[in-house]
């Protein structure tokens, strides 16, 4: 008899420990009842273990433990249990009984409600719909336009009116391929606005109306409304359809509205708007906004280079970046390359820029940042500014405003000099394969930027202090090295940008350990670790630390259950990542969801700049690890420090 296939998703609105909690509890409890399980995770650091389209057909049933909103449409037509994190946490066996027993009804989108616990999300969601649009239609550009550019390039043969691909041979066909990509782009970018906004029935009113604002010929107009008009017919798309979800019907109408009344009525709706009330007038300014920026000469153009290059270096890839290089990707649509030029100069001016002043000047450079600048060298080239993201994170001050200078004056050099662009990326990477117009001034402003980004950040920055111990054991705990000086070396050295961390004995030493804590409350018990932090070295200020945990515990509980709470903090006060670790024999109320007083505390300090998600994935770490009761029982029976160490090198 086969087996019974259970999928399930587990997600917490932090998406931290419960996340990765409920997904071990899950895994164990199938083990116990012979049960096949996949268990993709949501949490903080993204999607994990994700479910695929064959998983989900050969699934016998499906469990969703999370108290934030997952997407479901993918489940429809298979059994669902939906239910919160906690559950998926204590009642594992429970859930997936349910599914063998055959008592899970099956999800039907329509009748779906939202969860009443909603993730939480600081980011704007306007932006958030607009660039879901833009990351689907950059492929498209990149295609059309380095299949036309080869054509121009391999193919191409001179005439008085420029580089001509001749007709009836191969290379036509591959530029008319490439146009064919182009045709695609506002359609594509309109219609994914719209499912990031309304789901799989904002698809197909989204690529209606970016057809229709891409094709003026439906509203009197020759040059259509361009990537304005499709940027407002996603919105209107998306928001018409998430309406028209939102009314209550029939019963026997409810299983048909999302493929037959939503994108029915919403494209006649937003159609007819563009048609007969927006399309004409967005055309109008699109063709105005074009003509203007085509005609641009002498000192508006310059300008205009100078800001293209501050955005595009300012975040690195952030959302000023991201604004810049759309505009440039939508001037390349309508035959205006001089704008992209100069955007694919600033493009990979910080990664070369960064990597050439470790080059020239190595002294100024700690060993890490050295073997970093290789890395973004190579970044450059290909056209990825996020390689100087490392050097940015560590010293804001010397390496943004160096960036941005040798970003502005490479874009003002490529618009003086008419560099063009005709493929929506950057780096020599596009030179080289025929993407850019007037490649020797292409060259000339990148190396000049660079050079001035390099030379910027030599005089700014000091000498580096290096440590003659190496990155690799600068994270190992020494048992028989006063930590004191251990780090001391740690802090001239450590990258954290680069940091790996393989167990949990690399952030935790015996000077971190506590095998009987003596407080007879939370704050009591934090006030003793932060204590052994800084004792150890690893704070700048007590003070500060302890405000990072106390206003996380504000924000919601760190006590998980079962016997353990794991309280965080992040922040500029920690001067590298460490675990402080100690036991509360009788236990203390840590306001814990299940009820239970924590006696197994981990106390996670993690520096604010250039940590990334690391605190995210040490909390995977640990609360993976605690799920299994053996090793809980293990940890409180040790006695000593030493005890404890040995134990927790197996996390």
């Amino acid at each position: 008899m086969a087996k019974t296939k259970i999928l399930a998703v587990t997600a917490c609105p932090v998406g931290i420990a419960h996340t990765y909690m409920a997904a071990e509890s899950l895994q164990k409890a199938a083990e116990s009842l012979g049960v096949d399980i996949k268990v993709e995770t949501q949490g903080s650091i993204g999607v994990e273990n994700l479910l695929t389209e064959e998983d989900i057909a050969q699934a016998d049933g499906i469990i969703i433990a999370a108290d934030k909103e997952v997407s479901k449409d993918r489940f429809a037509g298979k059994k669902v249990i939906i239910t919160g994190v906690q559950d998926g946490i204590h009642k594992a066996e429970e859930l997936i009984q349910q599914i063998q027993k055959g008592e899970v009804p099956v999800y039907k989108p329509e009748l779906a409600t939202k969860m009443a616990v909603k993730a939480k999300n600081s980011e704007n969601p306007i932006y958030k719909h607009l660039m879901s649009g833009v990351s689907y239609m950059v492929p498209f550009i990149v295609v059309g336009g380095l299949l036309i550019a080869l054509a121009l390039t391999l193919g191409g043969e001179q005439t008085p009116s420029g580089i001509i691909v001749p007709e009836n041979s191969i290379w036509k066909n591959i530029e008319s391929i490439g146009a064919t990509s182009f045709m695609f782009m506002v359609p594509i970018l309109a219609g994914f606005i719209a499912v990031s906004i309304a789901d799989r029935p904002g698809l197909v009113p989204g690529m209606i109306g970016g057809y229709i604002a891409a094709n003026g010929s439906f509203y009197g107009s020759t040059a259509g409304a361009g990537f304005i008009g499709g940027i407002i017919a996603g919105f209107l798309a998306g928001y018409v359809a998430l309406t028209i979800k939102k009314i209550q019907v029939p019963k026997a109408v409810q299983s048909v509205m999302p493929i037959i009344f939503i994108p029915i009525i919403s494209s006649a709706i937003v159609g007819l708007l563009f048609i007969y009330v927006i399309g004409a007038p967005v055309a109008k300014i699109f063709d105005m906004l074009t003509t203007w920026l085509a005609g641009m000469q002498g000192g508006s153009s310059i300008i205009l280079a100078m800001i293209l290059g501050a955005m595009i270096a300012f975040d690195m890839g952030g959302p000023l970046n991201k604004v810049a290089f759309l505009f440039g990707s939508a001037m390349i649509a309508e035959g205006n390359y001089e704008i992209m030029g100069p955007i694919a100069v600033a493009i990979c001016i910080p990664p070369i820029g960064l990597g050439l002043a470790t080059f020239i000047k190595k002294e100024k450079f700690s060993q890490t940042e050295i073997e970093a600048g290789k890395a973004s060298f190579t970044m450059g080239l290909f056209g990825i500014t996020e390689g100087a993201i490392p050097f940015a994170a560590q010293d804001p001050l010397r390496v943004i405003p160096s960036i941005v200078v040798g970003s502005m004056v490479g874009s003002v050099i490529a618009m003086i000099a008419n560099v063009g662009g005709r493929v929506a990326h950057g780096g020599p990477i596009v030179a080289v394969l025929g993407g850019i117009d007037n490649v020797l001034m292409f060259f000339v402003s990148v190396i000049i930027g660079s050079m001035i980004t390099a030379l910027l950040v030599i005089t700014l920055k000091k000498d580096s202090k290096k440590s003659s111990i190496p990155l690799a054991t600068a994270t190992t705990p020494i048992d028989n090295v006063p930590t004191e000086k251990v780090n001391k070396k740690i802090e001239k050295e450590i990258d954290l940008n680069h940091l790996e961390i393989k167990k949990l004995t690399d952030l935790i030493s015996l000077d971190l350990i506590e095998p009987n804590l003596e407080g007879t409350t939370r704050e009591e018990i934090i006030d003793e670790l932060i204590e052994k932090l800084d004792e150890s070295g690893i704070l700048t200020s007590k003070q500060q630390f302890r405000q990072a945990i106390l206003t996380r515990e504000k924000e919601g509980t760190t006590g998980i259950g079962m016997n353990i709470a794991i309280p965080h903090g992040k922040t500029n006060a920690v001067k590298r990542p460490a675990i402080a670790f100690g036991i509360k024999r009788d236990g203390v109320d840590w306001k814990s969801l299940d009820g239970s007083v924590s006696k197994l505390i981990f106390m996670i300090a993690v520096p604010e700049s250039g940590a990334g998600d690391m605190h995210l994935k040490i909390l995977q770490m640990i609360s993976r690890k605690l799920m299994n009761e053996e090793f809980r029982n293990q940890l409180l029976n040790i006695k000593t420090k030493r005890e404890a160490l040995e134990l927790l090198k197996t996390i």
